[in-house]
């Protein structure tokens, strides 16, 4: 049987196999002529130093409905700007790229912080994603946002026509798109989203109690994935964590800005393969030890903000409760890639939810000391009710780069 099944408070648009891409995209021209597309990539270069990003750049050269590609990027010299300039000219839409490391785009920086705004002088994907946004909603033409990695190996053009489509077609309501895929090779991948969030979000209904904003969360397939689509009206408003937490973060600020009934999630590809994290470790504070931690607070501070009562003994409580759910978790993937003939390495699995326990203990600490914790970068409306002439300065400087 297909997978059409429906669970949770938002709606699944899964892919049933019975439609073309070509099919897809030829209906998404015809959108485009009304509702223009823009295309989000967070990049570092070294990204371009990989045949990832270069297939990626192959299959968007097939992409006619697209208005505009801003590609957001970090850690690149100027001599490294003007070739990453020089590679993207070759796709068929206009294509800004914003030089984060520039003078122009670190004098926005420095004026914003000036002006009081947190976390600019935090680095990473959080401030590309964000900066990437308020150059994107300063062009009044633009309508939907899509945004995605830049180190996905088996990249396809399927992926940004199945973020735009839901909320492109004028006969459906939808705001947010969030992409779902599967992570396996010849094991299961995606330890974060397995051992992490699935265990921790069910412990956290079980020691707190259900509530809407759990049960939304638990909706979602791949919670942390980095693909997702927007409308323009809905971006304005959200704030975006310059942290790991950054994926949470973004479902929180879109739980607290529209209804559930105008957010889906869609399969955009079958199998998704990309750069794998090391797990890392307390003492390192990197890798998905560090991503599991930055959930976490995340996960507590919003249920805060919801009106949830945190206590030691709760979080003693949480813990405990967490154990039996990540090794019940590892008993049902063992079973999964046994049937499938898969590699599974329960020692591995164990020890990931080992350092995740560990990572969960040290967050509600930090969260204990610190409820508020770092701040988000604000929203673009935030930015431009304090600097009315912002939008205008940061367009005129993304074109001097770009000349």
């Amino acid at each position: 049987m297909s997978d059409f099944f429906q669970n949770g408070v938002i709606t699944t648009l899964q892919n049933l196999g019975n439609r073309s891409l070509e099919d897809m995209e030829k209906e998404l021209e015809t959108f485009s002529e009304r509702r223009k597309m823009v295309l989000l990539l967070p990049a570092l270069y070294s990204e371009f130093e990989t045949p990832a990003m270069h297939k990626i750049i192959e299959e968007l050269k097939k992409v006619k409905y697209l208005y505009k590609i801003i590609l957001g990027l970090d850690k690149a010299t100027k001599e490294q700007f003007e070739e990453v300039k020089k590679l993207m000219s070759v796709l068929p839409c206009k294509v800004d790229v914003l030089w984060n490391d520039g003078p122009r785009i670190k004098e926005l920086y420095s004026d914003m912080t000036k002006e009081g705004f947190p976390g600019l002088d935090t680095p990473g994907k959080g401030r590309n994603v964000w900066t990437m946004m308020g150059y994107g909603l300063a062009d009044k033409d633009a309508y939907a946002f899509a945004l995605h990695d830049c180190d996905i190996v088996n990249y396809s053009r399927e992926i940004p026509a199945r973020l735009f489509y839901p909320i492109i077609h004028p006969a459906l309501d939808f705001e947010f798109n969030k992409g779902y895929y599967s992570r396996v090779t010849d094991k299961l991948h995606g330890r974060a989203t397995r051992l992490l969030y699935t265990p921790l979000i069910n412990s956290l209904i079980k020691v707190y109690g259900s509530n809407r904003y759990l049960d939304y969360m638990e909706s979602f397939r791949y919670a942390l994935s980095g693909e997702f689509s927007f409308i323009r009206s809905l971006g304005r408003g959200i704030a975006i964590s310059p942290t790991w937490g950054l994926e949470i973060s973004t479902l929180s600020e879109i739980y607290k800005n529209t209804s559930n009934r105008r957010i889906c999630q869609t399969q955009i590809l079958d199998s998704y393969e990309h750069k794998h994290q090391e797990l890392g470790s307390q003492e390192s504070c990197s890798g998905i030890y560090k991503m599991a931690n930055d959930i976490a607070k995340t996960l507590f501070r919003v249920l805060a903000q919801e009106g949830v009562v945190f206590s030691q003994s709760s979080f003693k409580t949480l813990l405990a409760t967490y154990f039996q759910e990540s090794r019940f978790e590892i008993s049902k993937y063992n079973a999964l890639s046994k049937l499938n003939g898969l590699k599974y390495n329960r020692e591995k699995e164990i020890k990931a939810v080992e350092a995740f326990q560990v990572a969960i203990k040290e967050a509600a600490e930090e969260f204990y000391e610190d409820p508020m914790g770092i701040p988000s970068l604000s929203s673009w409306t935030t930015v431009r009710s304090v600097m009315s002439n912002f939008s205008y300065k940061f367009a005129e400087y993304v074109r001097k780069d770009n000349d």
